[in-house]
């Protein structure tokens, strides 16, 4: 209670320091390290004043990563003095953050204290989160490459990415991280609904990234109006249009879930592409599809009904993901997408998308693509 007062009342650019001062103090911490994941999802950044940096922590095959993946804690053994290093997962509604980690004594100290500690790194990343408006520490600190200024407003403009309740699981990942400039995702839940949006803008670099902030703050306004899905889209559409004259438009693929029954209402608009595993068989969803946003004034937009069931998982992927090409010129499309989703089925929500986009970049060859690559994981329980 005396470190989580301490959290609540600290500066904002503090946190790091007063939450180690204060483990030190309570729980005999000799060391105590914030480290937040950077955009990419590849490692985890130590959080210090710039320019005095410590080496990243890669997020694969180190203790720290693994409790980081997992969302475990996970105890690093006798550390030659007696001595362990405990890493816990740093995460908000299960949008994972990063990872803070504390060396203690050893021996039934260091499990007396593991619930406790656990507890607080859940209350350090809601105050991290609050933080963030006030401080450009934390965003600094996940950033291992400088952002284009593209992909700056496309992060800023992001949910989060993942997210977690009792009736579903979502995940979400961008690639190239540090300079996607189209592509977007963006989610909303209530008591009863929850609505989803996978977009993809028209254009490269900060034309795109303008165009698509447009159109999800466009969709946000009428969605926050308490309007229907399919007036969202054609407000949305006119907006664009208005500014653009159609000269640019984007594709989104629209959904509004019902908690209590699994019932969707449905707007395609665009390219994005949806796959479902159910009882271990994948495959595609067609939707009706329509024109995107901002192609012509006043279109009229159309909801379809959909119904999702316990134990499906949604798969959502831009046109980056299922038209790349391999050296040899063959797509990705829907057979090697299955196989990717058929490999990652055991993994969480949250972990999905990065894996899939690992096996894309095999497929493509080259470690960075050229167009924007989008992937969404919607893991359904129902209520």
């Amino acid at each position: 209670m005396a470190v989580e007062r301490a959290l609540r009342t600290a500066a904002p650019h503090e946190l790091p320091d007063v939450v180690g001062q204060l483990l030190g103090r309570h729980y005999a911490a000799d060391s105590v390290d914030l480290l937040m994941a950077d955009y990419g999802l590849t490692v985890l950044q130590p959080v210090t004043e710039l320019p005095h940096t410590l080496p990243p922590v890669s997020v694969h095959n180190t203790p720290a990563g693994r409790a980081f993946g997992a969302q475990e804690p996970f105890v690093e053994g006798n550390l030659g003095d007696g001595s362990v290093r405990v890493h816990l997962p740093i995460s908000v509604r299960g949008d994972r953050l990063g990872v803070l980690s504390v060396t203690l004594p050893g021996g039934d100290h260091a499990r007396e204290c593991l619930p406790e500690l656990a507890e607080l790194a859940e209350v350090l990343g809601h105050e991290v989160l609050v933080a963030e408006r006030d401080t450009d520490l934390y965003l600094r600190a996940r950033r291992k490459d400088r952002l284009t200024l593209a992909a700056e407003m496309q992060w800023q403009l992001l949910p989060g990415r993942s997210c977690s309740r009792s009736e579903f699981d979502l995940g979400a990942q961008l690639e190239p991280a540090y300079a996607i400039h189209g592509d977007n995702f963006d989610w909303s839940a209530t008591a009863d609904h929850l609505t989803l949006y996978v977009s993809n803008g028209m254009g490269e670099g900060i034309e795109a990234s303008l165009l698509t902030n447009l159109a999800v703050n466009a969709l946000r306004n009428a969605r926050r109006a308490g309007i229907p899905l399919a007036d969202q889209a054609a407000l949305a559409d006119q907006a664009v249009y208005a500014h653009y004259r159609g000269r640019s438009h984007m594709s989104v693929l629209m959904f509004d879930f019902e908690l209590t029954t699994g019932r969707a209402r449905v707007v395609d608009a665009g390219s994005p592409q949806t796959l479902r595993l159910r009882d271990g068989v994948v495959e595609r969803i067609a939707f009706d599809a329509q024109l995107p946003l901002g192609m012509f004034e006043e279109t009229d937009y159309v909801e379809q009904d959909f119904r999702i069931e316990p134990g499906d998982r949604l798969l959502f992927v831009s046109d980056g993901v299922y038209a790349v090409a391999s050296p040899k010129g063959e797509a990705y499309g829907d057979a090697a997408l299955a196989r990717a989703i058929q490999h990652t089925r055991l993994l969480p929500a949250a972990e999905v998308p990065r894996a899939v986009l690992r096996e894309l970049t095999g497929h493509r060859g080259t470690p960075t693509p050229d167009d924007d690559a989008l992937v969404v994981c919607l893991d359904w329980r129902g209520r």
